[in-house]
C-alpha cells in the first residue's frame, strides 16, 4: 500500500511538472515574435471566416510559427470565438499574444473619407467610391431609401442636403446605408436645437432653411459674403420675387454639360427659379454649418440683387438699375 501510495504521489508530482512546463512553454510562446524587426502590412478578415481559415492565412503569411500551439493558445484564452473582420496592421514582429488581442480588439484600419461643402448627392456617392468604401450606386440607393429617410426625421423622397460634409473614418467593407446614417447622424447634431427654434421664427420648415442654405453653398465664393447673400434670397421670398439663380437650373438638367445656355433659363423644371416661385422643392447639394447658419441669421440688408466679380466675391445692389451697371461693369466688359 505504501509503495502504491508512493507511485501515486510521484505520478502527480509529475504530472503537475508536466503542466506547469506546458503553461511556461505556451506563456514562452505567446511572447515570443517569429521575425523581430518585421515590417507591419495590412492583414484582412473577411466576414463570416472561421477561425481555422483565419489561423492558415495568417501562417502563411509568416506572421508566427507552429500554427497548433496558436491555436491552442487562442482557445486558452478564449479568442478562436471572437475574432472580429476587418482590416488589420500586423507584424511578425509582434507576438502571438499581441497579434490575437489586435484581431479581437475590433481596432480596424480606418478609411479617410473627407465631404466639401456644397457637394451633392451625385458627388459624395463618387467620392465613396473613390475611397474604396463601397460602389456608388449603392451609396445612392441607400440615401434614397425611405427606411433610412424616415429614420433620418427628414421629410422628403432623398437625403440630398442632409448628408453633412466633413471628414469622416471608415473600415472597409462599410455599407452605403452604414455611411449615409453616419452623415445624417453628424447632420442632427450640428443642426442646434436653437436653429429649429429660429427656423419657426422665420415662419420656415428646417427642409425649406437646409433648402436655402444648399443654395447659398453653391452662390458662395468668399465665406464671408455667405450672410449678404442669405440677405438677398430672404429679401426677394418676403417679396415674393423669384430667387432666379443658376446652381438650381443646373441642379434640375439631367447630365448638365457645364454650359448654362439662354434656352435652360427658360425651361420649366422643378428646379429652374427663373420660372418657379418661391424655393425649389429641395436642397440642391449638402451645406455646411456656415452656410445653415447664413440661412437661419440674414444680413440685414436691403440687396435684392447680386453678380459675380469673377474674383470669388459679389457686386450687392438694391435696384434692377443699380444691378445692370454692375452686369455691365463685370460680365459685359471687353478687353
Amino acid at each position: 500500500m505504501k509503495k502504491a501510495a508512493t507511485i501515486l504521489l510521484l505520478l502527480a508530482i509529475g504530472s503537475l511538472a508536466a503542466v506547469g512546463w506546458f503553461y511556461s512553454d505556451l506563456l514562452t510562446y505567446a511572447n515570443r515574435p517569429a521575425k523581430p524587426g518585421a515590417k507591419p502590412f495590412i492583414f484582412a478578415v473577411g466576414q463570416g471566416e472561421g477561425f481555422g481559415t483565419v489561423t492558415r492565412n495568417l501562417h502563411a503569411r509568416g506572421l508566427f510559427d507552429q500554427p497548433d500551439k496558436f491555436k491552442l493558445l487562442a482557445r486558452f484564452k478564449g479568442y478562436d470565438k471572437k475574432i472580429r473582420a476587418g482590416e488589420y496592421e500586423l507584424s511578425a514582429a509582434m507576438s502571438p499574444r499581441q497579434i490575437l488581442e489586435k484581431l479581437v480588439s475590433g481596432k480596424v484600419r480606418l478609411y479617410r473619407l473627407t465631404i466639401p461643402e456644397g457637394y451633392t448627392l451625385k458627388q459624395i456617392a463618387a467620392a465613396v467610391e473613390k475611397a474604396g468604401l463601397c460602389p456608388a450606386p449603392e451609396f445612392s440607393r441607400a440615401a434614397i431609401d425611405p427606411a433610412m429617410i424616415s429614420g433620418a426625421g427628414v421629410s422628403a423622397h432623398s437625403l440630398e442636403g442632409y448628408l453633412y460634409p466633413d471628414t469622416y473614418l471608415f473600415p472597409r467593407g462599410v455599407t452605403g446605408l452604414d455611411i449615409v446614417r453616419a452623415m445624417t447622424s453628424r447632420f442632427n447634431r450640428i443642426f442646434k436645437p436653437e436653429w429649429k427654434t429660429r427656423a419657426v421664427e422665420l415662419k420656415m420648415s428646417v427642409h425649406e432653411i437646409v433648402t436655402l442654405a444648399s443654395i447659398i453653398e453653391k452662390e458662395t465664393g468668399a465665406a464671408f459674403e455667405r450672410p449678404l447673400i442669405s440677405s438677398v434670397f430672404h429679401n426677394r421670398l418676403k417679396k415674393k420675387m423669384r430667387l432666379e439663380t443658376d446652381p438650381t437650373v443646373i441642379y434640375g438638367i439631367p447630365n448638365f454639360n457645364g454650359n448654362l445656355t439662354r434656352k435652360d433659363l427658360v425651361t420649366p423644371t422643378a428646379y429652374n427659379t427663373y420660372v418657379i416661385k418661391g424655393l425649389p422643392p429641395g436642397p440642391i447639394a449638402n451645406p455646411g454649418a456656415k452656410a445653415l447658419e447664413a440661412a437661419l441669421y440674414p444680413a440685414e440688408t436691403k440687396y435684392l440683387f447680386f453678380v459675380s466679380k469673377k474674383d470669388t466675391t459679389h457686386q450687392f445692389s438694391t435696384n434692377i438699375k443699380d444691378h445692370n451697371k454692375a452686369v455691365r461693369k463685370y460680365q459685359l466688359r471687353r478687353k
